[in-house]
């Protein structure tokens, strides 16, 4: 067995004063795709393949993960009349087919990425029916670029009737009520944009079904901030169109009303409903003619008001469902084919989902529905008709993804559709704990454990996210049961930053805040540590993109809490991030390093900026994917570079490692690729926490 070397990487003298704070940066020659940058890949490839053909569990781990997987999936329908969509992934499929079933007929899949691309590299992005259910708006990307394109399918015939439509990625899609045109969102050219902003300016057009994209109307978007995104939202009826804007991934809405029964959707005329407001908003005109306002204004939980759509300001505006003191509005759905029509208002508390039952005209509370168990619901659905049915989608830690009925003419919640594959569950005990953070705040987690007493510390992975308003809610993880069958421990910390707890406690997470994250990570392995779930020795931290960013901060803020660490598709240069990938559309989440206060909480917490030399570095596997258009790799590739040439600890011991992989991205992926990735990544962890998986 040869002796492992970390590939020489050269150092750059670069300090720039920056708002008077003198920033080093000596591997900026990795941002590069240059001849440089891909030996030094290259060499780091060799590094991490050698050390990986010592790991002894990473099959055992791939039959496991991918018998776990043979779960498969399905979602909640989509109904037009008696027609429902619906997406569903069994044993043997490599991504989810969208199918659709006309009430007992057969199912016929509409959609199968794996049909269209044997090699499992095409996913299926997004789709939208038309009001009939006679058309389908599919969007697909290739290699995980996320770059969608869009396409119209006849449903009936499976004959392709427009498309495709490039940029229009993360594009909503409004139809018109008789199907001869939709809203949707497209990036404008490459060549009218600045060099390096071809990521940014969206615009919303109208698009006349079989006309050539060159005779679309723009509609919105002129002048507006080029990191905007926008929701069109069409009423069933037609008659009602409401347009949102957020700026990047900004929660705070603007949000426009027209009424389009002049037949003029060329120029709706647009009314405000709510602008330049810290406050998440979706409205939308439901069957009863009523304005729904689902929003966190004055209320961080969120509630649901009502108004009349001809008249949307603010001081209109009737709260039906107010804010709760402890749970987190979702969602709501409206059941309107009984003497008394519903309400049902989906919430989640410390993030655990639930949903209640109310009056639809008063918003008073009439009961709550019995839940599958401690787990996470996927949204309530209803016939866009109305009808006495509603459907929703469950997950917990051992449940895998299915679907639920509920009819509110009996009372009864029942199994609709189930996960369609059979599995081995291991014996696990799932409990929620709480724990309190630096700044005394209290914290929750889920700790997912074997069934059998432990007769020490166990080897323990940490995993958390910390950001965006993104919840981590009780799930099923074949990564999870995997690492608990082999007898370690999978803990998920709710950090600030999230919405587990409303609004407040995502901006409790943010911007000057963002520290808060951390210190709530640290406490809660220094939890597992006191209770003695773990040690040092044994326990891990492991995240992936904002959750990257929260790993490459653990191991430079306290290196001395873990043995092992894995940083997936990382946010690490917290200086020059807004330069790479979609980094301009987040400074609402991080700051801005052109602003001189905001640069100093940047490099405060920075990854990159504070790795110390000399210090015994946890073991870490970076990984990344050569399409993501998200993150940038080269965040990767400078905090590898500079931690190999900084950590104490010896290669042998705690090695800094890189795993690269062409043709995927920063999200969906096949399963056979996520099956090899997770199974690496705990092959990794094991080996260095001393789990021996039998």
């Amino acid at each position: 067995m040869r002796e492992l070397r970390y590939p020489p990487a050269a150092r750059l003298d670069i300090i720039e004063n920056l708002h008077g704070h003198m920033v080093d940066d000596p591997y900026r020659w990795l941002e590069e795709e240059s001849a440089e940058t891909k030996e030094w890949a290259t060499a780091q490839d060799s590094l991490y393949a050698e050390v990986r053909s010592r790991f002894t569990t990473r099959e055992w781990f791939a039959d496991r993960i991918r018998s776990l997987l043979g779960a498969g999936s399905v979602g909640a329908p989509v109904w037009r009349g008696d027609r429902r969509f619906f997406v569903r992934r069994t044993a043997e499929q490599e991504h989810g087919v969208l199918y659709v079933q006309d009430g007992d007929g057969p199912e016929r899949a509409l959609v199968d990425p794996g049909a269209l691309d044997p090699e499992g590299l095409t996913t299926l992005d997004a789709w939208k029916p038309d009001h009939s259910g006679r058309l389908l708006a599919y969007q697909l990307s290739e290699g995980g670029d996320e770059e969608s394109v869009l396409r119209v399918m006849d449903v009936d015939s499976g004959d392709l009737v427009d498309g495709p439509i490039s940029r229009v990625r993360y594009s909503p899609i409004a139809w018109s009520p008789d199907s001869s045109a939709f809203y949707y969102v497209r990036r404008l050219p490459p060549e009218q944009v600045p060099e390096g902003e071809e990521s940014y300016h969206r615009r919303v057009y109208l698009h006349r079904l079989g006309a050539p994209t060159s005779q679309d109307v723009m509609v919105f978007g002129e002048g507006r901030d080029k990191t905007e995104y926008f929701t069109p939202i069409m009423s069933r009826d037609g008659r009602w169109f409401v347009l949102l804007s957020n700026r990047g991934t900004s929660a705070a809405t603007d949000a426009w009303i027209a009424d389009l029964s002049d037949g003029d959707l060329d120029r709706p005329r647009l009314r405000t409903i709510q602008e330049n407001v810290d406050a998440s908003l979706y409205p939308y005109v439901e069957r009863d003619g009523r304005l729904y306002l689902f929003t966190d204004r004055e209320a961080p939980r969120g509630r649901l008001c009502v108004a009349d759509p001809s008249d949307p300001a603010y001081e209109n505006w009737t709260t039906l469902v107010p804010e709760e003191p402890d749970a987190v509005l979702e969602g709501y759905a409206i059941l309107d084919g009984m003497d008394r029509p519903e309400l049902l208002v989906s919430h989640s508390r410390h993030a655990i989902s639930g949903i209640t039952r109310h009056d639809l005209s008063t918003g008073e509370r009439l009961g709550e529905l019995t839940m599958p168990g401690l787990g996470t619901i996927g949204g309530v659905v209803e016939r866009p008709e109305g009808g006495h049915e509603a459907w929703f989608g469950y997950t917990d830690s051992t449940h895998p993804s299915s679907v639920y009925r509920y009819d509110a003419l009996t009372g009864e919640v029942s199994l609709w559709a189930d996960a369609p594959g059979e599995i081995d569950l291991p014996e696990v005990k799932v409990e929620q704990v709480a724990y309190t953070s630096k700044d005394g705040t209290t914290v929750r987690m889920l700790v997912v454990s074997p069934q059998a007493p432990a007769e020490g510390p166990r080897p323990t992975i940490l995993y958390g996210y910390g950001g965006f308003r993104i919840s981590l809610t009780p799930a099923y993880s074949a990564v999870a049961l995997a690492w608990v069958r082999a007898g370690g421990v999978y803990a998920v910390a709710n950090l600030r930053g999230g919405l587990e707890e409303g609004e407040e406690w995502h901006q409790a997470g943010m911007l000057a805040d963002k520290q808060n994250v951390f210190d709530d990570c640290a406490a809660a392995a220094e939890h597992l540590i006191a209770t003695g779930v773990t040690d040092p020795e044994h326990l891990s931290v492991m995240g992936g993109s904002n959750g990257g960013l929260l790993v490459g901060a653990m191991v430079t803020q306290r290196p001395d809490l873990f043995t092992a660490a894995i940083c997936s598709a990382p946010l690490l240069d917290m200086v020059r991030y807004e330069r790479f990938g979609l980094g301009q559309l987040w400074n609402v989440e991080y700051g801005t390093a052109d602003d001189p206060e905001q640069l100093g909480w940047l490099l405060g917490y920075s990854p990159y900026h504070n790795v110390r030399e000399g210090t015994r570095y946890p073991a870490i596997l970076f990984s990344v994917f050569d399409n993501d258009t998200r993150v940038d790799p080269l965040h990767a590739r400078k905090l590898c570079a500079r931690m190999q040439h900084a950590t104490s600890a010896p290669v042998e011991e705690r090695p800094i490692l890189l795993r690269r992989e062409s043709d995927v991205g920063h999200s969906s992926r096949s399963v056979s690729r996520s099956v090899a990735l997770n199974a690496e990544q705990l092959a990794f962890l094991a080996h260095h926490l001393g789990l021996q998986a039998d």
